[in-house]
């Protein structure tokens, strides 16, 4: 049963009052999409942010301290400079970042955890290709906090607001429309004429209506983004009988945690009121940098059909649904009789003729959905780059990124920006030391600086030292969704960088008047996965420059000249 966690409109007046005596704590994206669905009663059974008994019993074997099942943990986490200050029994202020108190947090336990072990034990595997790991490992702060939460009110929404419903709303939806069956789709993604297919047999199979509840929080990085999504599916109602099927929004922040994943996405749609949930093929598993699954392709399935009694809901299974040339239609893949002629189009080869400009054939998807697309992921010419220069100080990054600046001004197609390490350093990082911390920040304020550039379809052309790898990745998966992200690694060894020198810094590192020295005393981190990588020991910055031009025009971001 969904339980909202929101007091009365007195209490949450009193509660206002008390936060403003009380420590707070500025949530960060993920954290406000867990707790709206703490408060509205989604994550039902949790009241609050898991404390170190349920968190181990969830990692180890998907239970509360209770015996209730629940696969997934949540907790809140904090800078050790907040938890130092916190005991059990106090009283925290949860805040979003315009400032409002969203809820207020009653301590049970504050600790450190053992983030690898958490990785292994819930999404089956340590490596940072896992998006989750990476974000556990990398972008978490490293301390949790567990408590009871009273919600003052739900985070604010100024977009698709019709769109969106708490448990209780929807139930109450449900109930008005007369709904007794309603299967789920879940979705990160547009839906296409296959989705449709699939998601239409599974309510004519229950013989009831059907809930696309796509997710509109955090997703797969490189996910379209969810303003287009939105509207895609809007399109995709247009395209069912009329009565049923409706769509609803869930601001959820995926782990991409397959199985476990599956679980839980079935008992959050349980608390929305639905009988049935559709799982397919490796639902919301992530793929390594070559392209193989973490999880098995029908691993989801099996778990949640373990556990469907208990969470209460119906299991609908559905395999790949593919489109059946020879007899003009869509059907599973398994049931193609033999010697049919079949069509498929993977998301892959989606994106690549979205960027080419290629055609979209008419059997894959809907014309207006096509459009919407289209004009999300214009063909590559058309769309904002950033060019992501890296490597050590003397390496040749400046000179070959101002180069590359006065060609793409004279192709002159777009607006060109340098983001050049020593500028931003001077006009937008001037209060940061050198710190890995302050050296993180930097990189993401520069990558922050490039994805609006980007979104906006101009050229960022960025040139900092960026010497860890974990800094660049995040800027990558910032850029990714909004045009095109080139890494170009600047090569070239340190004795090399140390004869180039003008400033005498390798000097005076090397006598101990500067700490903590790229190169010499702290580690650069070699990209392992550039676009390009200039030798500059052999190379000249005109014939460097030249190369990642070659690129840029091969990959179709620049035309080729008349």
């Amino acid at each position: 049963m969904s339980e909202s966690l929101l007091v009365t409109e007195s209490k949450a007046k009193k509660l206002k009052e008390e936060a403003v005596h009380l420590p707070s704590w500025d949530l960060t994206f993920r954290q406000i999409w867990d707790l709206e669905l703490l408060l509205c009663g989604a994550f039902a059974p949790l009241k609050g942010f898991l404390g170190k008994a349920d968190y181990t019993g969830v990692c180890q074997n998907m239970r509360l301290q209770d015996g209730s099942l629940w696969p997934m943990p949540i907790m809140l986490d904090v800078t050790q400079e907040l938890a130092d200050t916190l005991t059990a029994g106090d009283r925290l202020a949860l805040r979003h970042p315009e400032g409002m108190v969203l809820a207020v947090l009653t301590v049970s336990d504050v600790w450190t955890p053992d983030k690898e072990a958490e990785a292994q034990a819930v999404l089956g595997t340590t490596s940072q290709e896992h998006p989750a790991v990476f974000d556990l490992m990398q972008q978490s702060n490293p301390v949790y906090v567990g408590g009871s939460l009273e919600g003052v009110e739900l985070p604010p929404h100024h977009t698709f607001r019709h769109l969106r419903h708490t448990p209780a709303e929807l139930k109450t939806e449900f109930k008005r429309l007369g709904w007794q069956k309603v299967v789920a789709f879940q979705t990160r993604n547009p839906m296409h004429r296959a989705h449709v297919e699939l998601a239409r047999n599974a309510a004519s199979q229950i013989e009831g209506n059907l809930l696309i509840h796509p997710v509109v929080g955090l997703t797969n990085p490189g996910d379209v983004d969810y303003f287009t999504r939105v509207r895609c599916y809007e399109h995709v109602l247009k395209h069912t009988p009329a009565h049923t099927a409706m769509v609803s929004l869930l601001p959820l922040a995926m782990r991409m945690g397959g199985p476990r994943e599956a679980l839980w996405h079935s008992m959050i749609r349980k608390n929305y009121g639905c009988t049935h949930f559709i799982v397919g093929r490796d639902h919301a598993g992530p793929r390594d940098k070559s392209g193989e699954p973490f999880y098995g392709p029908y691993d989801a399935q099996e778990l949640v059909k373990e556990h469907s009694d208990e969470v209460g809901i119906v299991l609908v299974p559905f395999e790949e649904v593919v489109y059946n040339e020879s007899k003009g239609e869509y059907m599973a893949r398994s049931a193609v009789p033999e010697g049919d002629n079949i069509l498929d189009l993977s998301g892959t080869e989606l994106r690549r003729r979205l960027k080419e400009g290629s055609d979209i054939p008419a059997w894959f998807s809907y014309p207006e959905i096509i459009e919407e697309l289209r004009m999300r992921y214009p063909s590559r010419s058309r769309q904002g780059f950033t060019l992501f220069l890296t490597g050590l100080s003397g390496s040749g990054k400046s000179t070959i990124a101002n180069i590359l600046m006065a060609k793409l001004m004279e192709v002159g197609t777009r607006p060109v920006t340098l983001l050049d390490g020593d500028i931003v350093r001077k006009n937008l990082s001037s209060e940061l030391g050198f710190s890995k911390e302050h050296r993180d920040l930097n990189i993401q304020r520069i990558g922050f600086v490039a994805s609006e550039i980007t979104k906006n379809r101009g050229v960022a052309i960025c040139a900092p030292i960026a010497p860890y790898r974990a800094v660049r990745r995040q800027v990558r998966e910032l850029i990714d969704p909004l045009g095109g992200f080139v890494e170009v690694y600047i090569s070239a060894p340190v004795e090399v960088c140390e004869q180039r020198d003008r400033k005498g810094l390798y000097a005076k590192a090397r006598a101990g008047l500067i700490k903590g020295f790229t190169g010499i005393d702290d580690p650069y981190e070699e990209p392992e996965n550039a676009e390009i990588v200039l030798d500059t020991t052999t190379m000249s910055p005109e014939e460097s420059a030249a190369q990642v031009l070659l690129y840029l025009e091969n990959e179709g971001f620049i035309a080729p000249e008349a």
